[in-house]
This record gives structure tokens, sequence and C-alpha cells, in this order.
């Protein structure tokens, strides 16, 4: 309870929950906008595309993120998969999706729960890659926070979908990069406990997010058991996943480390760090960075007829 109160307590003089969460689009809205919350482009962008490409990987945000600023770092102009990957795997098609996973909104925000962002991204994906003839096509994922639940969830439901199309990404899913992802919950579910005064304006919240990131949280523990008794009976029947789940190094001031080492990781597969914060650890600036040097070789050693090199 302590580090609740300390997040109370600074809560008044901080700018916006937002940014104790996850990456956030946190710049300033335009003059001709009446609204000061953050946009929230959802649905599938293209990064990347090439006309002979033999995989799909797609970038899912996490609570309080957005398509393009989670993958974006400080003063860059584009997400660092746009800009890093083509080069080391030029025949991926790189997406993300984005859907409106912010918990505390000046305005009104989205009451949609877990499940319903996981129908969402399933039906988007399927769409998108019907609509390129890719549906047959390797995919993969990489997801921050709140978005590996939600990957986790939209797997599941497309395993023996009684709409055939709709389980095309379960039948094709070869791997996810989890990063930061709260597998075993999360302390940060408390701040549904922080009155909207205590934050300092009116709010509105979407609390069946924060509760599914409580620790113990039923769905949670259903999400986690449902997925990995998949991931084991695709592996005795043959089939192998890839899965690394990528955890923080560094704490956020006050928050402290969002997600721990031992919720973040699986196991049986392999943990890796990334000398980041939560809200940082997806982003990168340069290909010299370890971080990505770790996630893109994990890329490359999956799709090694794709790879060019180190």
């Amino acid at each position: 309870m302590r580090r609740l109160k300390d997040v109370l307590r600074v809560a008044r003089s901080a700018p916006a929950p937002s940014a104790l969460l996850s990456p956030s689009d946190s710049d300033p809205p335009s003059p001709a906008s009446s609204d000061p919350s953050p946009p929230f482009p959802d649905g599938i962008k293209v990064w990347y595309d090439c006309p002979d490409a033999t995989i799909d990987i797609c970038f899912v945000h996490g609570l309080t993120g957005n398509r393009d600023s989670t993958w974006t770092a400080s003063k860059q102009s584009k997400p660092w998969p746009a800009m890093l990957l083509p080069s080391k795997l030029p025949h991926a098609r790189l997406l993300a999706w984005g859907y409106d996973a912010y918990v505390v909104q000046a305005s009104v925000a989205s009451k949609n729960r877990l499940t319903d962002h996981a129908v969402n991204l399933l039906i988007d994906l399927t769409n998108d890659r019907d609509s390129c003839d890719a549906s047959g096509r390797p995919l993969i994922f990489v997801a921050h926070s709140l978005g590996g639940l939600v990957c986790k969830e939209a797997i599941m439901l497309s395993r023996n979908h009684p709409e055939p199309h709709l389980c095309n990404v379960f039948e094709h899913m070869t791997g996810i990069i989890f990063m930061g992802t709260p597998h075993r919950g999360s302390w940060i579910a408390d701040w549904m406990k922080i009155p909207a005064s205590g934050l300092g304006v009116l709010k509105s919240t979407n609390k069946s997010l924060l509760q599914v990131l409580a620790t113990d949280n039923q769905l949670l523990e259903s999400i986690q058991v449902r997925f990995w008794s998949m991931v084991r009976e695709q592996r005795e029947s043959g089939r192998r996943l890839e899965i690394t789940c990528f955890f923080e190094e560094l704490p956020l001031p006050v928050a402290g480390k969002v997600v721990s080492k031992e919720s973040a990781t699986i196991e049986g597969y392999m943990s890796v760090s990334v000398h980041a914060n939560h809200r940082d650890m997806a982003k990168f600036r340069t290909e010299n960075e370890n971080g990505f040097k770790r996630l893109a070789g994990d890329l490359m050693r999956w799709v090694p007829s794709l790879s060019t090199g180190a």
C-alpha cells in the first residue's frame, strides 16, 4: 500500500497518469482540436510492404499505448520497426494494430473489455490478410504489456473458431515476442482504486482493463492456463511455436518496476532483459542498441530464410 500511497501523492501534480503506464501518445493536440485527449487510431496499419512478402509481423501496443507512438522513440519521426527491420527482414510485411487502450481519459474512455479487443484484433488481422491474399502466410506477433494478453486471447479465440476463415491466425501463427506482458498480474491495477479527484481532473475510466491486471485475477489466470495448455499440446504434436519474453530492467519514477520479471516470463521459454523501464522498453533508436539486437536476432532466427545477416 505504501507504493500506491506514493503514486496518489504525486498524481495530483503529474501531467497525466498514462506516463506511468506505457508508451503513449503524449504529443500536444493540434490547435484545431477541442479534445485534449490523444487520438486512438485503431485497426491495422501497414508500416512496410513488399510484393514478395513471405511472412507477416504484427505489432500490438499495450495499456495507454498507440499503434505508432508506442514503438517510436523520442524525437524520432517513425516507429523503429519501420526504420530498422526492413534491412534485416526485407521479405517481412510489418503491421501495427491499434485499439483504445486508455483506461483514464479526459473525455470518455472506451468500455471495451480485453476479450472485446481480442475479437477485434482477430477480425481486423484476418480481414487484412484476406484482402491481400496472405491468409496462409506465417504470422509473428510482437506485443507490449497488455497487448500480449490481447494477443493470447485472440489466438485462443481463433483456435477451433466456428467461422473457418477466423481459424487462420491460430493455424499460421509461428511465434510471439512478449515485451513486459504481465502474464501473472501487475500492481498497476491499484490505479483503479485512486478516485478521479485524486488524479487532478474529472476522468472517465475503464476499470475492466485494470481489473484484468490485478494479481490472481481469474480471467488473467484463465488466459494463461489455456494458452500454456495450447502451447504444450502443439509442441507435443510436433508443431513448434517460438516464444520469447522480454522484461524491463529499470524502474519508473515512483511506480518502480511495472511488471516484474516473474510476471513477464513464461516457464520453459527464453527470458531476456531490456535495459529500460516499462514505458521505454518498446522504443529503440538505432540498430546498435542491445535491446534491438536481441529482439531482431530472435525474429531473424525464427525466419532464417529471410535473414540478411547479423
